[in-house]
């Protein structure tokens, strides 16, 4: 009987465990790794402009003498996470744009691609091991660096190196690839830029997706007080997933399906909605017709005023013949924008061209985030920016996307959409960045927010 029991049991627990996959199938959409040739050169290589045939390692006496850059950076690692399988991967351009990874002892790793046009694994050890706990991990860049990035992963990534018509180029972990050979791991990045003169501008960013949280905290050599962006806490992913699948209850748009699961579906990452459109561009297409229909109703009959928060202060704009048109010496008029114009903020009547004068770069930002936000329709919203954040996402159509992140940081702090910069004049900054020219150490927490 016992043995029935258990039995009976076992085969309930099985069939739990399917619906519960199946319904995430039904939800999420599915990451299933694959190998160098599903590799997408184009969607997310660091270019460099420079080409060795072998590989070439620097220990950090010899970067320093090399490259002469001052004292380097600290950087301190904190792994929050629980996990005593976390990595860190450290990489950029350097002074010459070589692309180069720089190790746990700041020894500089520039790999090669052997001239292959094909992506080549890179086969040197560049992973930095993080303690399982909350100890701190502290290494050194010994050398200015650009478009860097630190990646954190829970597991392995995989990077490649390729030749390119302008030198060698590093083929980096891609959150829009589902066939990516790390797309099944847990990962994120923090992003860098030092500078010869010392500088250190850093930051952590949502625009492109959501996945392993990461906080950053920088000191400095001035006395300030540190300046700190915890961003998202434990369990982000499953509670903006969770989130998701309710708004798309709401709407009946498959706002689920940003969210990239692995094989056994649990989501790991939550892309955005412009990186999402790169996959499926038909679920969304339609999602903001009505409501710029609207805003083009009403902005025929009544002034935007947009300020340009510059020299050009305030300016008129208003619908006719179909386009946007703004006073104030702006070049260029706007067209009504579609969903992947909204979503990426660069394109369509969001694109900038280098004839665009100064009124028109300042209004850009400020009208795609209003449409982000969805405060254009709001009493109030017809100066922009004026309402605070109280008032965002508090309207449909709206980026569920961006409204659940904010919902989520501790302190408010990160970019959600390109422009969320975008405040009025006695606002907020949601930015993540965090910078100085007087840089001493930058902190990253893994996993989790401290504090």
């Amino acid at each position: 009987m016992l043995r029935l029991i258990f039995t009976v049991l076992l085969l309930w627990a099985i069939s739990e465990a399917a619906v519960l996959t199946r319904r995430r199938q039904q939800y999420f959409t599915l990451a299933r790794p694959g190998g160098i040739k599903d590799l997408q050169i184009s969607d997310n290589t660091l270019n460099g402009t420079y080409h060795d045939h072998q590989t070439k390692i620097y220990n950090p006496r010899v970067a320093r003498a090399l490259h002469a850059e001052g004292d380097g950076l600290s950087l301190e690692f904190i792994n929050t996470s629980g996990s005593g399988a976390m990595r860190a991967y450290v990489t950029g351009l350097d002074s010459l744009n070589r692309v180069v990874f720089v190790t746990a002892s700041g020894a500089l790793v520039y790999p090669s691609s052997g001239g292959s046009g094909v992506p080549v694994p890179i086969q040197e050890d560049v992973a930095i091991p993080l303690p399982a706990t909350e100890d701190s991990f502290r290494m050194s860049i010994p050398i200015a660096i650009s478009s860097g990035r630190v990646w954190f992963a829970r597991g392995e990534l995989r990077f490649f190196m390729v030749k390119t018509p302008n030198g060698d180029g590093l083929v980096q972990p891609s959150p829009m690839n589902l066939q990516d050979p790390s797309s099944t791991t847990d990962w994120g990045f923090a992003e860098l830029t030092f500078t010869k003169e010392g500088a250190l501008f850093a930051n952590i960013s949502f625009v492109d997706f959501v996945g392993l949280p990461l906080g950053v905290s920088l000191s400095t050599r001035n006395g300030n007080e540190p300046q700190t962006t915890r961003g998202l806490g434990v369990g982000c992913v499953a509670t903006i997933c969770n989130g998701m699948i309710e708004q798309g209850d709401k709407d009946g748009f498959p706002w689920s399906r940003m969210c990239v699961a692995d094989e056994e579906g649990i989501p790991i990452r939550v892309l955005s909605p412009n990186n999402y459109a790169v996959l499926n561009d038909a679920d969304f297409q339609a999602y903001w017709d009505s409501y710029v229909d609207q805003v083009w109703d009403k902005y025929s009959s009544t002034p935007l005023k947009i300020n340009t928060q510059s020299e050009a202060g305030s300016v008129e704009c208003w619908v006719s013949d179909d386009t946007l048109k703004c006073s104030g010496g702006d070049n260029r008029d706007y067209a009504k924008p579609k969903a992947v114009d909204i979503w990426g903020c660069n394109s369509g009547p969001f694109e900038r061209r280098p004839e665009d004068n100064a009124v028109h770069v300042a209004i850009i930002p400020r009208l795609c985030a209003a449409f982000v936000r969805s405060t254009l329709l709001l009493d109030g919203g017809d100066v922009q920016p004026r309402l605070t954040s109280e008032s965002y996402y508090t309207n449909n159509p709206a980026s569920h996307y961006s409204r659940l992140i904010h919902e989520l940081e501790v302190d408010g702090r990160g970019y959600a959409f390109p422009y969320d910069d975008v405040n009025p004049d006695d606002g907020g900054n949601a930015s993540g960045i965090v910078t100085s020219d007087q840089p001493e150490t930058l902190t990253i927490f893994v996993g989790a927010p401290l504090g």
